[in-house]
């Protein structure tokens, strides 16, 4: 089998055509070098120089084996700066989950730091997932890291706030209420809505807000996917209760209104508290400056 440092020795003898340069260059002596070399030749069977008092040349088996040698070479240094870079928590696949509305700001600027910051890092990204989906999928390993809403009680994952993000309500265009600046969760009494599914954060605060000022709210159709949900209020007859990102969608037709209340549900990443890899860790650290997290409400 070629070894190695054979190769080291013949490349720098064949780009040198000295043998004296080239163990110079190899911070070695001489007739080491000469012996390292012919051994080679014996070990392959063939001969890769054609050496004369003044000079060294390549056979046609010496600058076939130059040709292969050097991008072996090449490769062989990139593959050990690459270990270095994943040992650092530089370079690997990481597979990230995104709950529907975190997708069209923040997920956004996630991916442009890490691409900027982690530029060997391969991102998998799933999105339009909700809370349940995204939990079972870090704890069975199917995700490493996700931005998602709380509440979320695994005592197996870490999570930490990102951002809190207003509850607006999207309404057709032609509402009556899109000519208000704002509207009160009173006015969501009668209003047809369509909804995320009862176990997302959103539908529940939804829930206990109507529930606080005194009814249920009137549920039309329920949708897991926030684009969808945007689409099926552009088509009329109905509204949603969305956090505030979701505007960024532009969707043709939909208004969004803040609620006068001030309701607000928190994003954050989550991740598997066991989980202790450098990569990871790089990743977490790139989304925690590449977002406003809020100091006060870290590490629940």
């Amino acid at each position: 089998m070629v070894e190695l440092r054979h190769l080291t020795y013949f490349v720098a003898v064949a780009q040198e055509r000295h043998f004296g340069n080239a163990a110079r260059r190899l911070q070695m002596a001489q007739p080491p070098l000469s012996q390292q070399i012919r051994a080679f030749e014996s070990q392959l069977g063939v001969k890769l120089f054609e050496r004369t008092t003044r000079s060294v040349a390549l056979t046609a088996a010496g600058e076939f084996l130059l040709q292969r040698a050097e991008v072996l070479l090449t490769e062989l240094e990139a593959l050990e700066g690459d270990v270095r870079r994943v040992h650092a928590g530089a370079q690997g696949i990481l597979r990230m989950g995104s709950t529907g509305s975190a997708a069209y700001q923040v997920l956004p600027r996630v991916l442009r730091e890490a691409r900027r910051r982690m530029p060997r890092l391969e991102l998998e990204i799933r999105g339009e997932i909700l809370n349940p989906e995204i939990v079972d999928g870090l704890l069975c390993h199917q995700l490493d890291v996700a931005l998602l809403r709380l509440p979320v009680s695994s005592a197996e994952l870490s999570v930490e706030v990102i951002q809190p993000d207003e509850l607006h309500l999207a309404m057709p265009e032609d509402h009556p209420l899109a000519a208000e600046d704002e509207v009160s969760v009173e006015d969501l009494r009668g209003e047809p809505l369509v909804s995320y599914p009862r176990d997302s954060a959103v539908a529940m605060l939804t829930a206990e807000l109507c529930r606080r000022a005194g009814f249920q709210p009137q549920i039309l159709q329920v949708v897991s996917e926030t684009s969808t949900l945007v689409s099926l209020v552009a088509g009329g007859g109905c509204s949603a209760v969305v956090p505030a990102p979701v505007s960024a969608l532009g969707t043709p037709g939909v208004v969004f209104r803040q609620l006068a209340e001030r309701p607000a549900v928190d994003l954050a990443m989550a991740w598997r508290s066991a989980d202790d890899r450098p990569l990871l860790h790089s990743l977490l650290d790139v989304i925690r400056t590449s977002l406003p997290l809020r100091k006060d409400d870290e590490a629940r």
